[in-house]
């Protein structure tokens, strides 16, 4: 996706350990070549479990809290993985062994963003744990995540052993849930229409083709 220009803009509020945001990048995707033109992303963190304990939880013991059952959890994910199937993502939830805090990995995609690369840095991220089963809690695992996306090891390190970028991410995630955010993906499309969950292609290109509307109807107007 493109983040450079200053033409149409998309915000999204997302998780890292959220499958359908990773479904809902592929079908935002599809929907900007369907559309055409400069469309500039922002990722804005979201985190679905803010409580976390910082060294994350063993996924197991995590699945059967959230949702009761393993079995539960199971129904929910053949959903998943057919969406992923469609959008060519491997899901190997098998191969995740802890559930991470995200905050951290929230923090690097802050960071990739003054780097011009945070697109980049959220497929890695997305990939890593969907279909490696990395362990994104970590900031070793982060640098090397970070690393395959371009940046460099040494300084992601760094930054994420400090507390820069903090205040800033709590402040977007704090925006989000002002605006009545409660699950992720979510769509802010030029600031004025907003659109909740991976919907398909289609769906995502009527919307971007309405917002530019609305842009050219208060251009016209003004």
């Amino acid at each position: 996706m493109n983040e450079q220009g200053t033409g149409f803009h998309i915000d999204i509020y997302s998780d890292v350990v959220c499958p359908w945001c990773y479904v809902g990048k592929r079908r935002l995707e599809r929907a900007q070549a369907q559309v055409g033109g400069d469309i500039r992303t922002t990722w804005r963190p979201f985190q679905l479990n803010p409580t976390m304990p910082k060294e994350g939880m063993d996924r197991t013991t995590y699945l059967e809290a959230k949702f009761g059952s393993l079995d539960a959890f199971r129904q929910l994910e053949e959903q998943v993985l057919a969406a992923g199937a469609a959008e060519h993502i491997s899901f190997s939830f098998e191969k995740v062994a802890r559930t991470p805090n995200t905050f951290m990995a929230h923090r690097m995609i802050w960071y990739a963003e003054q780097q011009g690369c945070q697109d980049a840095v959220v497929e890695s991220l997305f990939r890593g744990y969907f279909t490696e089963g990395a362990d994104i809690g970590s900031v070793p695992v982060l640098g090397q995540l970070a690393d395959r996306a371009g940046l460099d090891v040494a300084a992601v390190e760094s930054f994420l052993r400090s507390e820069e970028g903090t205040t800033e991410v709590k402040a977007e995630e704090a925006a989000g849930h002002r605006l009545g955010i409660r699950g992720v993906p979510y769509f802010v499309l030029n600031g004025s229409l907003s659109i909740s969950g991976a919907q398909p292609p289609d769906i995502f290109a009527s919307a971007i083709r309405q917002a530019e509307e609305t842009v050219m109807e208060r251009k016209e107007g003004a």
